[in-house]
């Protein structure tokens, strides 16, 4: 990875270094696996059970989405996602809906540094 993209990476809110440790410091596995969040479908997902009301569809895909951030150290996305899925397991629907807005800029500034 050379300089330019891990201050772009660092800059979006991904621990690179703590992420390397977790890929047994492969950086070609972190590369692929960075690649495969952008293809994953749960993001999309999740807004579309969220738009619905569908309580249990959004806990799971919050709580995916949750996981693979976590993986990849991706602290803002992570930070709330996992509020969010804390307050969908509570019941307060509105409230995760509200939390998208800040999900949607994270995640837009995590894919785009991701895409450069």
């Amino acid at each position: 990875m050379n300089k330019e993209r891990y201050d772009r990476l660092t800059a979006a809110g991904i621990q690179i270094e703590e992420a390397l440790e977790r890929f047994m410091d492969s950086e070609a596995m972190f590369e692929r696996f960075l690649g495969k969040f952008l293809e994953d479908e749960t993001y999309r997902q999740l807004k579309e059970a969220l738009e619905k009301g569908d309580i249990e569809t959004s806990i799971m895909k919050s709580h995916t989405l949750k996981g693979v951030t976590g993986n990849l150290s991706m602290k803002p996305l992570y930070q709330l996602t996992s509020r969010q899925v804390e307050l969908l397991r509570a019941g307060q629907l509105e409230e995760a809906r509200e939390l998208m807005a800040d999900i949607d800029r994270a995640y837009e500034e995590t894919a785009g540094a991701l895409k450069e």
